[in-house]
């Protein structure tokens, strides 16, 4: 008995003269093959066969062996059996881990948390566990740099006719006190982005509990650091600006402070989009030199306002105004996406701006910690003792290991 795919033979291969002459006597595969994957792509046995010959139906009761993976349901009739996946997991066994094939919806990032769940970092305007959920953003809520090394931003269209002067006002809600002692990035626009001294560039962020305000013309960053903040205060107001190499920044009640940019330079060439609580990128290094915010903002910033001469009014920066480009992790400010979400078996709630998701104890896992691990899975412990290769099977009581070509034995450890 054979099945072919292409020039690869299963089961058998033909029986030509040559084969006889060079190998002697062949013998078939005699027994049921179940799972049959090339490179990682999954080929269906039956299906996808250019030909075939002598191959019946397996008789064996296979769901009677739990062949499904993570959570799967495994169904069957006299013919067919099948595994019904949980949302996260697909392939013929549900064996392939949360991102293989994204879980996630509206454009989200899916990061694994393990080999078997996954977290959706929600894009903006979205929220929930697959960022299913519209969310209207008035003050957007930004949550610094998550778990996943990953930070929340928006990012808006380039700021036009910002060359030679330009004025910025905003508001802003820390998260908390130790938030204000962060390296944390509120705004920046830049060149190309590649850690390269003569980038210009303009950014503003917090450092050791103080408002930093810098700006580089490619000639040497000008830099402005405020007084320590009054952490007292609730919400903090910053207005900055600059006319060719002159800049200014004032902060709450403090005393306006000035700067003059180094060389001779007079004019600022920014071609990046304008970047709000934190950047596109979550390796920092690609920050021009001399920025060295290495978080994104943890707290609310709004009522963001800019004017880049000055007959004119303010406006929201983006292209129509008010809105972002894009965005990630990024929630409407004072809710919590938690209080939609209830974790199962202990699990915890953990949110990041938009995004959400459940911190499950040892021995659960899904979406809401509802599944128990399984004993075949790396999460289990103790873990299975197949070895050299061999596949575990759980059982009804414990597993069985499925040894490959080559190795024997109750966990496959002889030759």
């Amino acid at each position: 008995s054979q099945v072919t795919f292409g020039s690869i033979f299963l089961g058998n291969v033909p029986v030509h003269e040559e084969v006889h002459r060079c190998a002697g006597q062949i013998y078939g595969y005699k027994g049921c093959i179940r799972d049959f994957q090339v490179n990682n792509k999954e080929l269906f046995i039956i299906d996808e066969a250019l030909r075939g010959r002598n191959v019946e139906n397996c008789n064996v009761p296979i769901c009677d062996y739990h062949p499904c993976h993570n959570g799967g349901t495994c169904i069957s009739d006299a013919e067919n059996w099948f595994c019904e996946c949980p949302k996260l997991y697909s392939g013929k066994l549900c064996q392939f881990a949360s991102c293989d094939e994204n879980p996630c919806g509206n454009g989200a990032t899916c990061f694994p948390k393990s080999k078997q769940d996954a977290v959706c970092l929600c894009p903006y305007g979205r929220s929930g566990i697959l960022c299913s959920d519209a969310i209207n953003i008035s003050q957007p809520s930004f949550s610094g740099t998550d778990v996943f090394g990953y930070t929340s931003f928006l990012s808006y269209s380039a700021i036009p006719n910002i060359i030679f002067y330009y004025e910025f006002g905003l508001k802003f809600q820390l998260a908390n006190h130790h938030s204000a002692l962060q390296d944390n990035l509120i705004f920046f626009t830049g060149q190309k982005g590649q850690g390269l001294n003569g980038d210009d560039f303009l950014e503003l962020g917090l450092r050791n509990g103080r408002v930093v305000y810098s700006y580089n013309l490619g000639s040497g960053t000008a830099t402005i650091i405020s007084k320590p903040l009054d952490l007292t205060l609730n919400i903090h107001i910053i207005h900055l600006g600059r006319y060719l190499q002159k800049g200014w920044l004032k902060v709450d009640d403090q005393k306006n402070r000035t700067v003059t940019s180094p060389g001779k330079l007079v004019g600022l060439n920014v071609f990046s989009q304008f970047y709000l609580g934190g950047y596109r990128e979550y390796t920092p290094e690609l920050l021009p030199k001399g920025s060295g915010f290495k978080n994104s903002f943890q707290g609310c910033i709004f009522d963001v306002q800019v004017r880049t001469s000055m007959n004119q009014e303010f406006k929201s920066p983006g292209t129509p105004e008010g809105h972002p480009n894009s965005g990630r992790s990024v929630g409407q400010c004072k809710d919590s996406p938690c209080s939609l979400i209830k974790c199962r078996n202990g699990g915890k709630c953990i949110e990041s701006g938009s995004t959400v998701y459940c911190d499950c104890l040892t021995g659960w896992k899904g979406a809401f910690c509802t599944e128990t691990v399984s004993v075949c899975e790396p999460e289990h412990n103790p873990p299975h003792l197949c070895k050299q290769g061999g596949t575990c099977v759980p059982l009804l009581k414990g597993y069985t290991c499925h040894c490959p070509l080559g190795t024997t034995g109750t966990y496959c450890e002889q030759g």
